[in-house]
């Protein structure tokens, strides 16, 4: 799932705790499913949860969570658009492993559109990337600052 992929690459990018360490990060595809409607030829609709677990976290969860909502405005701008939803755009677990360090599970509910065209002898698959909203996503490259100390520089490394 191509979602999941660039969330991976994105937050290893943009978290220090995951760039020093990468292989703390565990991404997993659940409640997976297809949506589709006869008349509208083979097109479809691939709608999953992303479950992803951080282990042994121990920055501010602030450093996690800004890099992970600036992916969520572009790449599921809906979540934060639709009614409803605004409560829970991430559900989140953590188990505290001691004074310093969590393990952290954090899901996001995302689909995938699937243009499915006849292409002579077959069918070509091309998956449409969401619409941009600009002005969701702030300056470009971003920084985040943790009380007043960057975290994040602006090229992201």
């Amino acid at each position: 799932m191509k979602k999941a992929e660039a969330l991976r690459a994105h937050l290893v990018q943009h978290v220090p705790h995951l760039r020093k360490e990468p292989q703390n990060l565990l991404v997993f595809i659940e409640r997976g499913g297809i949506g589709c409607r006869l008349g509208g030829g083979l097109s479809f609709d691939y709608r999953y949860e992303i479950n992803l677990v951080v282990l042994d976290f121990a920055a501010h969860a602030d450093t996690l969570i800004v890099p992970l909502l600036a992916w969520v405005a572009v790449n599921e701008p809906a979540l934060m658009q639709a009614p409803g939803t605004l409560e829970q755009v991430v559900r989140f677990e953590a188990e505290i492993i001691d004074n310093d360090r969590a393990d952290l599970s954090l899901t996001i509910p995302v689909s995938e559109r699937v243009i499915v065209t006849p292409d002579g002898t077959g069918y070509l698959a091309t998956h449409a990337d969401e619409p941009p909203i600009d002005e969701l996503l702030g300056a470009s490259p971003w920084q985040l600052f943790l009380n007043n100390v960057l975290v994040v520089p602006g090229d992201g490394g």
